[in-house]
């Protein structure tokens, strides 16, 4: 597989299938593991840096659920292509930074994802469109016990999993859901929810994880005790609270409809109507005309639109993917101008 392929590819996130759709986009389990006897991809030198690289490299190609999985050196990937990845939630941030000694394994289907020598030596993920952590968890067992009798893992029976920042000791685990949430911003219910799930001891991130900020109502919400309860357990918390916010945004989206039901409507043609029509738009703007639009798709307000082709935009309208599909490096005025264009012709044809 090339990172071109990608192009004419759905992420798994986007493809606005499976549980509760309508309000969950993703599903996804991480795991964090590390060599053991190992120093951590902070501490290593570059030596050490490449030599973990490489034995990793060495077990993933043995395991045989990863057969069909591509192995980029960062190294080797232009900046470009390195936003692309992050864009498409395959890695993180911080992982397309001092890309030395870096590499990124992705399957065929971008369902799996694996990051090594970013804050751990390996931080894998399985993502899941819509509202299924356990089948997230399923395949990501699978792949971890696989990796498990190829390398040397550092475990301790009293602490678990050894982490380079000890909030993910134990089981290593980080599970987290995204979810749309506009009827309760557009409330003002969001930060009395958003509160409660704090002390409840949960974190929310914005649309990029961790360090951004929510846009166009998107919230992941993710645990963070991954020391004491099982990987069960930790799911099963996630799912109880996240049954209760799908609840709180349902009874939003009807007290919209039940009281202001033409203004909404008037917010989500007019938005629809900017976004088909727009010739200059930036990628914040966008984020927010998309997330009322699919708001009205998921109210059937918006009857000629599916939801998967909103959720395409979200993702195709971003900084690097136009540069991709333009095949050059744009200026932020030039990929404002392309993307309105963009946006344009796929709303039109429908």
């Amino acid at each position: 597989m090339q990172l071109n392929d990608l192009l004419n590819h759905t992420s798994e996130w986007l493809k606005g299938t499976g549980p509760n759709s309508d309000i969950v986009i993703s599903s996804r389990i991480r795991l964090a593991r590390n060599l053991d006897k190992a120093r951590f991809p902070h501490w290593a030198d570059k030596v050490q840096g490449r030599q973990t690289l490489e034995t990793i490299k060495e077990g993933i190609a043995r395991v045989d659920y990863l057969k069909r999985t591509t192995f980029f050196y960062l190294a080797d990937v232009d900046n470009v292509d390195k936003q692309f990845l992050v864009e498409r939630h395959l890695m993180s941030l911080d992982h397309a930074q001092k890309p030395e000694n870096k590499a990124l394994v992705v399957d065929d289907e971008e369902i799996i994802s694996i990051m090594i020598n970013e804050e751990d030596h390996i931080r894998m993920q399985v993502m899941q469109s819509g509202f299924n952590l356990f089948e997230a968890w399923n395949i990501i067992n699978i792949i971890d016990d696989g990796l498990a009798k190829e390398l040397n893992i550092a475990f301790l029976p009293n602490w678990g999993y050894l982490t380079a920042c000890p909030t993910n000791a134990g089981t290593g685990m980080r599970g987290s859901v995204m979810l749309h949430l506009p009827a309760l911003v557009m409330t003002r219910s969001i930060d009395r929810v958003l509160a409660a799930i704090a002390k409840l001891s949960f974190a929310t991130r914005g649309l990029y994880g961790e360090g951004t900020q929510a846009m166009g109502n998107f919230f992941q919400i993710s645990n963070q005790v991954s020391l004491g309860p099982s990987e069960n357990e930790i799911i099963e918390s996630i799912n109880g609270l996240i049954r209760q916010i799908i609840e709180q945004e349902k009874q939003a989206r009807d007290n919209l409809l039940t009281k202001n039901g033409p203004l909404l409507e008037d917010r989500i043609n007019r938005s629809l109507g900017i976004l088909k029509s727009a010739r200059i738009i930036s990628s914040q703007e966008t984020i927010e005309l998309l997330s009322m639009v699919r708001l009205g798709c998921d109210l059937g307000m918006v009857k000629d639109i599916d939801r998967r082709a909103i959720n395409e935009l979200f993702i195709i309208t971003q900084p690097a993917h136009l540069q991709k599909i333009e095949n050059i490096k744009l200026s932020s005025e030039e990929r404002d101008l392309k993307r309105a264009e963009l946006i344009r012709n796929k709303l039109n044809i429908h």
